[in-house]
């Protein structure tokens, strides 16, 4: 299978146990995944990010996972990109989307931050928002709740029951993308909702 233009897969999350299963951890669920399920171990860095290297499905790739706190995911992201010599529109960067229901991906060519911090903070370092993005779908906080709250919060737990289906549909277009390219990815992926039981 030909590589497409990616090369390096971020996932976006908070460091910490405390935030380990909360939707704003989606992007970590998805490259932790991946790392799994092909075999590519973690390692830390002095650029405040953990890395590995390996192949999935024969394409070489770098997972990253930014261990500053959300809202600077863009330097720690930035050093790395730079020392393997990764350009901007090389990296797949995966991160929750309220403004997605729940059981939705949305992969995306590149784009604004959506008020999302961390991809603020990455579009800030890079110095644009030139780089394709997989949105993992968290939805809408209830009536009268704040976004952080809801966003710091655990899946609620109809959503708990079908969270490892969502990760790994969100896993399957983040190689679909590192293999064969963002469009491949938005034709398969977008606008197609996982089926809630």
């Amino acid at each position: 299978m030909a590589n497409g233009l990616i090369r390096l897969i971020a996932g976006l999350g908070n460091p910490g146990s405390a935030y380990a299963q909360t939707r704003h951890n989606a992007g970590f669920m998805v490259v932790d995944a991946l790392a799994e399920q092909y075999g590519i171990p973690w390692k830390s860095s002095r650029y405040d990010a953990a890395f590995g290297r390996g192949r999935v499905e024969g394409c070489d790739v770098l997972l990253v996972k930014p261990m500053a706190y959300m809202n600077r995911s863009g330097p720690p992201l930035r050093r790395v990109a730079d020392y393997f010599r990764i350009q901007c529109g090389e990296m797949l960067v995966v991160y929750d989307d309220m403004d997605l229901a729940f059981g939705r991906v949305k992969i995306m060519e590149k784009g604004g931050h959506g008020g999302h911090k961390g991809v603020k903070s990455i579009m800030d370092a890079f110095g644009g928002g030139d780089f394709p993005r997989l949105r993992v779908g968290v939805g809408r906080p209830q009536p009268g709740q704040e976004a952080t709250d809801h966003v710091l919060r655990r899946f609620d737990e109809a959503q708990q029951a079908v969270l490892g289906e969502l990760i790994g549909r969100a896993s399957e277009a983040a190689v679909t993308v590192l293999c064969n390219g963002t469009v491949e990815g938005m034709n398969r992926f977008n606008d197609k909702r996982m089926q809630m039981s």
